[in-house]
């Protein structure tokens, strides 16, 4: 994945990649049958004790592979065909108790749902010493054991923003399809095919440098930390990295051991990463990464970020974060939710004031086929030379993602691209 500015010049920036408890309470839940077969169900969801609106929950059908997330704001939709048999909608999320709540009281249970947050006791569980590289070494081992066996097609959304200072200059979406061969096999076959998308980018003339994110949508391939290690899990790199255990937390009323690592002073031309590995304890299955590229020397992450540039303009790398979580499903773990973001200051001589820039992407498997018939070739794969925003033309339509399970836009976001619309359609005029 590479970062791109377009200004009179073209400028890469290269980033390297890897890459707790609730009662019921999960928000607004609205349930409503879209045709004979569809049902939407929509909410917040909301800490039961101090209604802070969670973000990135877990939102699924227990017994498939349906799913979303909750967007920033806590709000989610998540549709699906009725069959007759679905019963539950399930909620997760990291330090809270799992919560199901009947399809049928959705409508009927007001405008909100609050989650608890997990009271378990380290009394009881069996408290024994923890090592924390041997646990980290130790899960990577049992990677075979604990991640899919077989090649799945995994079916995504995927949205990207950029944003200068506060303001959204580049909005695009995309439903993709993402096949994974089993995690023994590494990534060279895995691949991402768009299906659907739709871009919107500000037409003001003072915006003269744009920013642009090359193989947004192959998150879902390189950003994936257990199938694609690179230097965050691989054996040969986990001697760069101390680790240390911080606590016991519990994700789908599962207890893991969250594992804190920083880079050791060894020097390397590129920077390492500092974050947290969540370790399932019964079967040492890592369920969520968080890391953030190390800013200690931050003239190194730019030059890891930075290929070419305007000799008149000065980058300075701010922050580089991922959040990868994976669904624990039928006693194995499977790719769910994957968000990067990129914080940058640009700024150009002769000028008093810098710009800050932020780049997010982000993507949700919302349903998965095993063993699937079908996988993505080459020539209809999405490059990671490719730039979603130079491959789409349509704008924004509240019916375009029909029946497509989506991440819930965020109020600011659709304030965002209500006026983007408004400014493309003046300056059309």
């Amino acid at each position: 994945m590479k970062l791109i500015m377009h200004t009179q010049f073209r400028i890469l920036m290269t980033c390297l990649l890897l890459a707790g408890c609730v009662t019921t309470a999960m928000a607004q839940a609205i349930t409503e049958r879209m045709n004979e077969n569809m049902i939407t169900v929509s909410g917040v969801v909301k800490d039961q004790k101090s209604h802070r609106k969670l973000e990135y929950v877990n939102v699924y059908v227990p017994g498939t592979n349906i799913g979303t997330v909750t967007n920033s704001d806590g709000a989610f939709t998540l549709k699906f065909k009725d069959p007759g048999t679905i019963v539950y909608i399930q909620f997760s999320y990291l330090g809270y108790n799992s919560n199901q709540v009947e399809v049928d009281r959705l409508a009927s249970t007001g405008n909100e749902y609050f989650l608890a947050q997990s009271s378990f006791k380290l009394n009881e569980i069996v408290v024994s010493p923890v090592n924390a590289r041997i646990l980290v070494q130790d899960a990577m081992w049992k990677v075979k054991q604990n991640y899919s066996p077989v090649s799945t097609l995994n079916y995504l959304f995927y949205r990207e923003t950029v944003q200068k200072r506060n303001r959204y200059i580049t909005i695009s979406e995309a439903v993709t399809e993402a096949f994974k061969t089993n995690y023994t096999q590494g990534t060279g076959r895995d691949r991402v095919r768009i299906t659907k998308s739709r871009s919107v980018a500000s037409p003001d003339l003072k915006d003269t440098l744009s920013v642009k994110l090359e193989g947004g949508p192959n998150l879902a391939t390189y950003v994936d930390a257990v199938k694609n290690p690179d230097i965050l899990l691989e054996p040969e790199y986990q001697d760069m990295y101390d680790y240390a255990f911080k606590d016991y937390v519990t994700i789908d009323d599962r207890v893991q051991y969250a594992i804190s690592f920083k880079p050791k002073p060894v020097m390397l031309d590129f920077p390492l990463y500092v974050g947290t590995i969540y370790i399932d304890r019964e079967n040492l299955g890592i369920s969520r990464i968080e890391f953030s590229m190390d800013m200690s020397d931050p003239a190194k992450v730019t030059r890891q970020m930075l290929r070419k540039k305007p000799a008149t303009m000065r980058f300075r790398a701010q922050d580089l974060s991922y959040l990868v979580t994976y669904r624990y499903q039928g006693g194995r773990y499977f790719l769910n939710y994957i968000r990067a973001e990129f914080k940058f200051r640009c700024d150009w001589k002769r000028r008093l004031f810098a710009t800050n820039y932020t780049v997010v992407s982000e993507m949700v498997v919302t349903n998965r086929v095993d063993n699937p018939l079908e996988w993505v070739t080459y020539k209809e794969a999405f490059h990671n030379s490719d730039v979603l925003s130079d491959k789409v033309m349509d704008f924004y339509d509240e019916a375009f993602w029909e029946d497509y399970n989506i991440i819930e836009p965020t109020e600011s976001l659709e304030e965002a691209v209500g006026k983007l619309k408004k400014a493309i359609d003046r300056n059309a005029k």
